[in-house]
């Protein structure tokens, strides 16, 4: 099987593969030999308080209060911190220079932008595809006049031709009602 694919592969085909093959050997052993090394406890977040806000937020897990200068744990029970602990105005995670207040009044504003965003471009792929359908609707229609017309115009020339026919072989009718052998 696998002389196969080797003869099936150009000369190139078997150098990139066996490129992608040493480079994932070596990467699974490079992955497999590194032992993981404990990373030291982070200090608690408490210890922090009365520093800078910068120094606060080097664990992420820490929130900085700036009229306290109090560095707390982010309380992850709660999706935003409670006023209890620090007014939305004044707390920073993250960075030091966005507060919360600002970070949802924005992340609202984004949000609902592409929420409308969202339902502009529905709605007006949904009236395109209504006009698509009137569109085709009227152009099939087109289609099938013109057809019906041409089908009429063929129908009254066979017709002609069928008369002359029968005048030229003493055929005529005067009557289209009276049977061809009455004559």
């Amino acid at each position: 099987m696998l002389s196969v694919v080797c003869t099936r592969l150009t000369m190139s085909g078997v150098y990139r593969a066996f490129a992608f093959v040493l480079i994932f050997y070596g990467v699974f052993l490079t992955t497999e030999a590194q032992t993981p090394t404990p990373s030291p406890a982070p200090t608690p977040c408490a210890s922090r308080s009365n520093t800078s806000c910068a120094e606060c937020l080097q664990n992420v897990t820490c929130l900085w209060c700036s009229p306290t200068k109090q560095c707390i744990d982010y309380p992850v029970r709660n999706i935003l911190p409670p006023s209890s602990v620090c007014p939305l105005s004044d707390a920073r995670w993250g960075l030091c220079w966005v507060n919360f207040q600002i970070l949802i009044i924005t992340m609202s504003v984004l949000g609902g932008i592409i929420v409308i965003g969202l339902l502009v471009c529905c709605c007006r792929c949904c009236k395109c595809e209504r006009n698509g359908n009137k569109r085709e609707d009227a152009k099939v229609e087109r289609q099938t006049r013109a057809r019906k017309s041409r089908q009429k115009a063929k129908s009254t020339e066979m017709q002609l031709r069928h008369d002359e026919i029968r005048q030229k072989y003493g055929m005529a009718k005067d009557n289209p009602y009276a049977r061809m052998n009455d004559h």
